[in-house]
């Protein structure tokens, strides 16, 4: 099992990151903190655990090309994700991961999802405050268990997308009919604060631009796909 933490500039989270998965109940993994050129205490906070492996972005800062770093430099046959400023339930990565062996055509799992208000914090202007009450499914990668095997066969994060490459990624993966399933059970807590990158509101026309293109892109595959096994037949 191998757990990729994107990071930059975290210092006020990262430790309580790391130690939510330290707190993990699963046996064995390793950790990958992946640094986007962090100017604050990010690496000496990274270092400080032995068991944290430190990755500093010379090229390409981004949370994409983070992650593809996370995914090429791993040694698990599970990848699971945690964004530095969210936190695990201890049985999270038990979990999924136990699900998936009992059922080895199912190529990943996602899980509930709980937002919590950091306390002090304002809900920035690009967050629903509904979504503080409940939990719901979490199509995101912070939700994620997927075996490493399926990013060698549907690819890895792809950086044009900017801040929806994620979306993308599900969308290829529905797309393609990967095996899946959810875990109904909230397994990760979300940190709503003012510095989320996806809430900011000068970020809301990329966003909307990147989901455009994610549809265009899906629905392409959707009839190419229908024309292929329309001309089989």
């Amino acid at each position: 099992m191998s757990v990729i933490i994107p990071v930059k500039n975290a210092e006020r989270y990262l430790a309580e990151a790391i130690d939510s998965v330290l707190e993990q109940d699963y046996p064995s993994y390793e950790i990958l903190a992946v640094d986007g050129q962090s100017i604050d205490n990010t690496e000496k906070i990274a270092k400080s655990y032995d068991c944290v492996s430190y990755i500093y972005q010379d090229t390409n800062p981004g949370l994409a090309y983070a992650r593809n770093v996370g995914i090429d430099s791993s040694r698990g046959e599970y990848i699971a994700f945690l964004a530095a400023d969210d936190l695990w339930t201890p049985d999270k990565l038990s979990t999924q991961v136990g699900y998936m062996i009992r059922h080895p055509n199912v190529q990943h799992t996602i899980t509930r999802v709980k937002f919590f208000l950091e306390p002090g914090s304002s809900i920035p202007p690009g967050f629903k405050p509904q979504l503080l009450n409940g939990d719901y499914v979490g199509p995101m990668p912070e939700a994620l268990v997927a075996r490493k095997s399926l990013f060698r066969t549907l690819g890895n994060f792809r950086p044009e997308f900017g801040i929806v490459e994620d979306v993308d990624w599900f969308a290829r993966a529905k797309d393609a009919r990967v095996p899946m399933a959810i875990i109904d059970k909230v397994l990760l807590h979300k940190r709503v604060h003012s510095s989320n990158l996806a809430y900011r509101p000068q970020e809301a026309l990329n966003i909307r631009v990147g989901l455009a293109r994610v549809l265009k892109e899906s629905i392409d595959r959707q009839r190419n796909r229908d024309a292929e096994s329309n001309h089989k037949t």
